[in-house]
């Protein structure tokens, strides 16, 4: 057999770091771990003041639903909703949001963005879909949003109900395929297998969405060299308008996780050097092709033509207002989670109370940091921007920091702007923990 860490000349000669269990992604700041439900009572602060004008606004609906539970799934999913059940839900969803429309906060303003995640929101009837449509758009209409994002997974399509996205406005697609091997799928815990993929193909080009990205994850249990070429050279086949690659973590509430730490998995582990250096192949198979880089994780066919509205404006500091069991907000500067319990997040919300379980009323000094490593992502920085909304020369503020970087091999400086090199991007996420305040050094992230 292959061997997983067959040499390359990405990983030849180099360290390796090996794949242990603990979150490694990075998607806010500060750490979750220090919010808590003694700041529960900033978030109807927060939700009390009239929003300012010039903050963008976003819309973010949890899909908790899946067909299985993928081995590497750390997210608040369920497998084992009936169709009346799914229906409860999307009824205590829907009333979460008409609550939340009343408060001055949101009242009034019309979303730059809405994206349905999960779980799987595809995994939903379409009538579910239109009811729930309905209700949201009739609380907080988003006519004139510049982007409807919707993810999938390709075994819970059907030709109806792709076209069922098209029409209550989705505009980007996203499609977690994340391999085209069965048996690494398999392996996995993945629902669908490739022929699903194929069939649901047609239809979506059928239906005209503006975008469409697909998903991969590098570093899947029983990945090699040769099932990952395959992997890249069948996504560049399909010639979709994105592409996204994460490189595979095992946060502490996995299956795969608990298999690691009571050594259970037989199957070996990629290590960080060789799941960086599968990804930095895709990237440069997309790039031969036309793709550019978009950020740490997505590669565009036309950086001019192919937005992520929700990723940018997240990493911008927008208000966010996140509904569903256990979603996460950023509203009036304070971070916010929704009750991650079924039966009492049901309760709450279509009792028509805000079902908000704990807390972070941020300072304008936490934005800062936020902002800078989210943005981080993108590969670049641009300091007049820091300077601008912060008032803060950040390679001055952060000089130690990007020089340790620098030297490194990490990022590179200009005049006017800081970029990651490929090594960089490639692991950005390891290296944005340097720009934590000191009381979250070593942290727990969640």
């Amino acid at each position: 057999m292959e061997s997983m860490n067959e040499p390359e000349p990405a990983t030849a000669g180099k360290e390796t770091v090996e794949t242990e269990v603990g979150s490694v992604f990075v998607s806010n700041y500060p750490p979750f771990s220090s919010w808590g439900p003694q700041h529960v009572p900033a978030i109807a602060d927060a939700l009390s003041r009239p929003a300012a004008r010039e903050t963008d606004f976003g819309l973010y609906m949890h899909i908790p639903f899946c067909r299985k539970r993928c081995k590497f799934c750390y997210f608040r999913v369920y497998t084992d909703k009936n169709f009346d059940e799914i229906g409860s839900y999307l009824d205590a969803l829907a009333t979460e949001i008409e609550t939340c429309a009343t408060m001055p906060a949101i009242a009034g303003r019309k979303p730059k963005f809405v994206y349905f995640g999960g779980g799987t929101p595809s995994y939903i009837s379409v009538k579910h879909l239109k009811a729930l449509v309905d209700r949201v758009q009739a609380a907080i209409p988003w006519d004139g949003v510049e982007e409807v994002s919707f993810e999938c997974e390709p075994g819970t399509l059907t030709e109806s109900k792709v076209h069922a996205l098209r029409e209550v406005g989705v505009t980007r697609l996203s499609l977690g395929i994340e391999n085209f091997d069965d048996e690494i799928l398999r392996e996995n815990g993945r629902a669908h297998e490739t022929k699903e993929i194929g069939r649901c193909l047609p239809w979506i080009e059928a239906a005209g969405f503006d975008q469409l990205n697909i998903d991969l994850i590098a570093g899947m249990v029983g990945e090699r060299w040769a099932t990952w070429r395959e992997t890249v050279a069948r996504t560049i086949d399909l010639m979709p308008s994105s592409v996204t690659v994460y490189q595979m973590e095992l946060p502490f509430n996995t299956r795969f996780s608990a298999r690691v730490l009571d050594g259970s998995l037989e199957v070996p582990l990629a290590d960080w050097d060789t799941k960086r250096a599968w990804q930095d192949y895709a990237y440069n198979e997309l790039a031969k092709v036309g793709y550019e880089v978009s950020s740490a994780y997505t590669m565009v066919r036309s950086l001019e033509a192919t937005r992520f509205v929700y990723r940018d404006s997240v990493w911008a500091g927008c208000d966010l207002l996140g509904t569903g069991v256990a979603s996460f907000s950023h509203v009036g500067g304070v971070h916010f989670q929704n009750i991650d319990g079924w039966g009492e997040y049901l309760a709450t919300a279509r009792d028509g109370r805000l079902p908000h379980s704990r807390a972070f009323p941020t300072s304008d000094h936490d934005r800062l940091i936020r902002q800078l490593i989210l943005q981080l992502k993108r590969g670049y920085l641009d300091a007049a921007d820091f300077q601008s909304k912060f008032g803060v020369d950040i390679r001055t503020q952060f000089g130690s920091q990007f020089d340790a970087l620098a030297e490194r091999g990490m990022l590179e400086k200009s005049e006017d702007a800081i970029r990651l090199t490929r090594q960089g991007l490639l692991q950005v996420d390891t290296l944005l923990p340097s720009f934590y305040d000191a009381a979250y050094h070593g942290a727990r992230y969640t």
